[in-house]
Formats: C-alpha cells, sequence, structure tokens
C-alpha cells in the first residue's frame, strides 16, 4: 500500500509530508488537496474517511472490487467510480476542494499509473481546481481505453487472418481463441458503457464542485466513451463473424472428408460383394471349380474399383 498527498493552490503544486497536516490545509483557502491511496488497508480507509468525513456507503463501495462505474452523491461529496484500460478500478471522492483517489489492482496485480495525469497538471504550472482535477484523471482514463480498443482491433484481424487461412492448429485452438476474445470485450465494454452516464451526470452539473469550464471539456471526454463504445461494438461484431465463418469452414471441411469416405466406402463396396459371394462354399455353387473363376474375380473387382473412382473424380468427390 501507499498514499501520497499533495497540494495545489496558486504558487503551484507541492507534497504534503505529513498526511497528519490534511485537515489544516484543506481549511486554507485557494488551496485543492489531492489524496492518491494504493490499495489501502483498513486502517488507511479510516484515515481518510475520518479527515474528509467519508460517508459508510461510499467507503464500503471503495473497500468492495468489481464495483459498476458510477455517480453517486452525499451530502459533503460525491462517489465516483471508473476504470482503467487494464480494467483496474479507480474510485474518486470529490469534495469542496479535495479529492481522494483509491486505485486498485486488477486480477494479475497490475493498477492504473497516474503519471500521465501528474504531468498535465505539472505542464499547467499547477493551478488547478478540482473539477480541472476530476477532468483530467477521467480524460487520461479514457484515453487508454483507445490503446485496448486498437489492440483489440489487430488482435480481431488477426484471427480473421488466421480463420480464413487456417494458421492456428488444431480446430479447438481456433474456436477456444475466439470466445475467448469475444469474452475480453464483453467485460470492456461492461466497464465502458455505465461511464457515459457518469460523464452525463457530471456534465448535467449535479456535481456542484465542478465548474462550467470543466463541463466543457467534459463534453469532449463524452465523445470519446462514444467512440470507444463503438469501435468495441464493431469489433464484438467481427469476432461474431469470425466465429460464424470459422463454423461454416469447419462444417466444409467435415463435408469433404464425408464425401470422400462415403465415395471410398461405396467403391470398396463392390469388390467386397464381389468377394462376399465368392467365398461361399456352397457345393454346387456355380464357377466354383472353373479355371478362371480367380484370376476373373480378381479382374471383376478391379474393373469396379476404377469404374467407381473415375465415376466419384467426376463429381469432385475425391
Amino acid at each position: 500500500m501507499s498514499i501520497a498527498v499533495r497540494t495545489y493552490s496558486e504558487t503551484g503544486s507541492a507534497p504534503l509530508e505529513d498526511p497528519k497536516e490534511i485537515a489544516e490545509t484543506i481549511r486554507r483557502h485557494g488551496c485543492v488537496v489531492w489524496v492518491d491511496l494504493v490499495d489501502p488497508d483498513d486502517d488507511d480507509f479510516a484515515r481518510v474517511a475520518e479527515e474528509f468525513q467519508l460517508h459508510p456507503l461510499a467507503m464500503e463501495d471503495a473497500r468492495k472490487h468489481g464495483q459498476r462505474p458510477k455517480l453517486e452523491h452525499y451530502p459533503t461529496h460525491a462517489f465516483l467510480v471508473a476504470y482503467s484500460k487494464e480494467l483496474a478500478e479507480v474510485d474518486l471522492f470529490v469534495g469542496t476542494n479535495w479529492v481522494v483517489s483509491v486505485r486498485e489492482r486488477n486480477n494479475v496485480g497490475d493498477h492504473w499509473a497516474l503519471d500521465a495525469v501528474r504531468a498535465r497538471i505539472e505542464r499547467g504550472g499547477g493551478q488547478v481546481d478540482v473539477g480541472f482535477l476530476v477532468y483530467s484523471i477521467l480524460d487520461e482514463l479514457v484515453d487508454g481505453y483507445f490503446e485496448a480498443v486498437d489492440a483489440f482491433e489487430d488482435t480481431v484481424e488477426d484471427f480473421e487472418e488466421q480463420v480464413l487461412t487456417q494458421q492456428l492448429g488444431a480446430e479447438g485452438d481456433i474456436q477456444g481463441e475466439l470466445l475467448s476474445l469475444r469474452r475480453r470485450l464483453v467485460e470492456f465494454r461492461r466497464v465502458l458503457v455505465p461511464l457515459r452516464d457518469v460523464l452525463a451526470a457530471l456534465m448535467r452539473g449535479e456535481v456542484v464542485w465542478v465548474d462550467e469550464a470543466t463541463r466543457l471539456h467534459l463534453q469532449d471526454v463524452y465523445d470519446h466513451v462514444l467512440r470507444a463504445v463503438e469501435s468495441l461494438d464493431s469489433q464484438r461484431e467481427l469476432v461474431g463473424n469470425a466465429v460464424d465463418a470459422h463454423l461454416a469452414l469447419t462444417s466444409n471441411r467435415m463435408n469433404q472428408v464425408m464425401k470422400r469416405m462415403t465415395s471410398w466406402g461405396a467403391i470398396l463396396l463392390g469388390s467386397t460383394l464381389v468377394a462376399g459371394i465368392y467365398g461361399m462354399n456352397f457345393d454346387l455353387m456355380p464357377e466354383l471349380r472353373w479355371r478362371f473363376g480367380y484370376p476373373f474375380a480378381l479382374g471383376l473387382m478391379l474393373t469396379i474399383t476404377i469404374v467407381g473412382y473415375r465415376f466419384f473424380s467426376r463429381r469432385d468427390w475425391l
């Protein structure tokens, strides 16, 4: 776990070395406090809850992983849930002149990095308000979505080529990889689509600490989310088409195999019939003691095989 506290004022930005000074810093006029927590434990949650008077329901949601992207309102602050491109949860508590960000790790232990957000703020001289800080975090989150969408697009194109050329090994490998890709697309879309409602609520001014100028900037973030969702829907459709194409190609190859097996079975049936007839040991059977009976039977079986082979070859069954 790590906790970082930074203040922003007219004189610029500076780290707050002693977290015990948070309450005093918040009371300063024109000062914005940003507290960032990574994998906080119960003691850290208790500390920030006491410092900022966070609502117990919001704290309960922050402690639990897998929350749906949402925006909730409380008397002294708002609670916002979003996700990074790594599907790592990012929770934001937004107050009058403070923001508390909680970054959780995903299933593989990765969390969202804030380097780009800090660099953007520093480029502006460190003079930010709460609205711009929230906008910067959300904008960087959404910008990361396009990297994930582009990666999905490249993967889908590779699978389409592999399905058509059958470059993968076993049939089950292709089908399994396609279904796994479609599941990842669904998971990513599940955390992306609700963010539209969150941004729409921010643009409507439901969070009073986000000013009008910031709401204009959030329109661009909202547009980026819509584009990302549309791209994901397109990729899902392409993956579905690839699955259908793979099933069609597999079925066609199976039909070709069945046609060959049926053709050879029909060809061998004639020879088997001749051998079966001449293999019956009846005393009064005609041609049983014929001198040319054996060569005749072999010739008849060879003739049937040749005729059958040519017949099915002309119909492209072999």
